[in-house]
């Protein structure tokens, strides 16, 4: 009884979610095209076993789903960060549609090859990349934090349960009608998304700053991510599991074409199978999440996945190789689940895509190698070995986690802190004017210098994460008590940029500082300069007159 009253109560919490409207609607949607996108991915694999013997060339229609995924997720990231997410991700999915619409086309004429096949499957993966981050930074747009966990789960949950029955309806739909049918499913199935995602109205915060350079918006998602051992912690093992845990969906097609001298539908029913265990390894997340830490979680994950594969290597009947692929599907979902919201969780909105997009870059990177790797390890070595060493680099990736666990969720406050007021400059400054040097004013007493230095390097941690460059901390040689911190900024704008986007969570540090800053005239001084890259070269200076400076 107490057990049903405990899953009564926690219930509504994980659905809690589905009660907004706007991600009632997107999350139903989405769905459907994730139905969509799996009834595809069928017919491409398994069209490419017709097309060609080459197991290199089965695998690597995984990799042309997953290579543009790293090649294009970090300026997809700063898209998202810089510009409306809601028109980019209307725009990634009619280009998805379109490329479907010509894959169908030149499937029903017979006029694919090998490489043209791998060409569209590229092309489709391409509108994935750009649309993944933009998704995954819009859940923060449409629930409260709170909700987020929830909200992410939700759609993982989502995606799993269409891809327990979407492989198998889509090894029906090629037996019975063909690839090109599966094709023309996924273009109608993608409809309503858009149609949803047209209908969404954002409330995007404002800003009086233009957006960044796609270029310096890299960078500086970069430099957030450098300066955050946490977010480096789980890109460095989403990127191990990754590599393994892609033979499973690399290697499946030929597991059915050769291990089971199976079909189509062979096929499907295994994928369905990995599926079904998603759905329960999303569900079993939420209760493993209250008794355990993520990295005990994590590494559930990495050693069942590691066995899930060892057993599929040397399977030889169907009931053997479901019961595998149920354990990898539930570990799947419980690793990259919680890889997702851990990056969502530790990270302020203003960066949010970028960090999204180094994560997917690691990750599926890291599937797109291990899709060439593990077929051509299976070509030559045959396919067991190829699970074998797959199943050796998860287990390396699970004791990993003795020496770089993972943290444990942030419960800081990651909204803006707010607090910035944008001086007045008394020359003419233009947004691109620069470099701009900022030197700020302490003065501390002898015996808090211990604890102003282990504040100082918090300090540094987040000026550079945040965007600053050339960080120093100077002390005055004549007043010990004196100290100096410095860094620069490439513009003007930069230093406007910098400064919104100080967290709530900074505040302590900074509450701090001025604690113990011992100054008779009030706050500390901050002196903001810009470089003049030219002086005369002669005494006869200029005499100084009134009106403004063009730097």
């Amino acid at each position: 009884m107490g057990y049903e009253r405990e899953v009564f109560l926690t219930r509504p919490a994980f659905l809690g979610p589905l009660r907004n409207i706007t991600y009632r609607r997107l999350w139903a949607a989405t769905t459907m095209s994730s139905l969509g996108t799996l009834i595809q991915a069928v017919g491409a694999a398994w069209l490419m076993t017709t097309l060609t013997t080459s197991q290199t060339m089965v695998s690597l229609v995984q990799a042309s789903n997953t290579l543009p995924i790293m090649a294009f997720s970090l300026i997809a990231g700063a898209l998202a960060d810089t510009y409306n997410r809601r028109r980019i991700l209307i725009f990634a999915q009619m280009a998805m549609v379109l490329a479907s619409a010509a894959l169908a086309v030149t499937a029903w004429m017979d006029g694919l090859t090998p490489w043209m096949l791998l060409g569209f499957t590229f092309l489709i993966g391409c509108g994935s990349a750009l649309y993944n981050p933009s998704w995954q930074a819009s859940m923060g747009d449409i629930v409260p934090r709170d909700d987020l966990h929830n909200a992410i789960s939700l759609n993982s949950l989502s995606f799993n349960m269409m891809r327990s029955i979407g492989p198998a309806a889509g090894g029906v739909i090629v037996a019975v009608a063909g690839p090109s049918a599966a094709f023309v499913i996924n273009m109608v199935l993608t409809l309503p998304l858009i149609r949803e995602l047209t209908r969404w109205r954002p409330d995007y915060p404002g800003s009086d700053l233009p957006p960044e350079d796609i270029g310096a918006a890299i960078g500086a998602g970069l430099h957030y991510i450098l300066m955050s051992p946490a977010l480096l912690k789980v890109l460095l093992r989403g990127a191990i599991f990754g590599t393994g845990a892609v033979t499973t969906l690399a290697l499946l097609p030929l597991v059915a074409r050769d291990t089971m001298q199976g079909t189509a539908l062979t096929y499907g029913v295994l994928l369905g199978t990995f599926g079904l265990g998603a759905i329960g390894g999303g569900i079993a997340n939420t209760r493993l999440k209250q008794h355990l830490s993520n990295e005990a979680v994590i590494r559930i994950a990495f050693t069942g996945y590691a066995l899930a594969m060892l057993v599929l290597g040397f399977a030889n009947s169907m009931v053997l190789a479901c019961l595998a692929l149920l354990v990898a599907g539930a570990c799947w979902v419980m690793a990259l689940a919680l890889l997702n919201v851990t990056v969502q969780l530790s990270t302020p909105r203003w960066v949010v895509g970028r960090a999204l997009s180094f994560y997917q870059t690691a990750t599926f990177g890291g599937m797109a190698l291990g899709s060439w790797l593990w077929g051509s390890v299976a070509e030559a070595h045959g396919l067991p070995t190829a699970f074998v060493v797959a199943a050796a680099l998860l287990t390396v990736g699970g004791l990993l986690g003795l020496w770089l666990p993972l943290a444990a969720f942030p419960e800081d406050d990651l909204g803006p802190l707010g607090r910035f007021r944008p001086p007045t400059p008394m020359i003419d400054i233009k947004p691109r004017s620069g470099p701009i040097m900022v030197m700020i004013d302490y003065d501390i007493g002898l015996n808090d210098t211990p604890r102003f230095l282990a504040l100082m390097r918090e300090r540094r941690r987040i000026r550079l994460r945040d965007g600053a460059r050339q960080w120093t901390l100077m002390r005055d040689i004549e007043r010990p008590e004196t100290w100096i911190e410095s860094y620069h900024v490439p513009t003007w704008i930069d230093y406007m940029r910098h400064n919104q986007r100080r967290t709530t969570a900074d505040a302590d540090n900074l509450n701090q500082l001025n604690a113990l800053h011992r100054g008779l005239q009030g706050p500390q001084r901050v002196h903001r300069l810009i470089e003049r890259q030219t002086v005369p070269l002669t005494d006869d200076l200029p005499p100084v007159t009134s009106g403004t400076i063009d730097i």
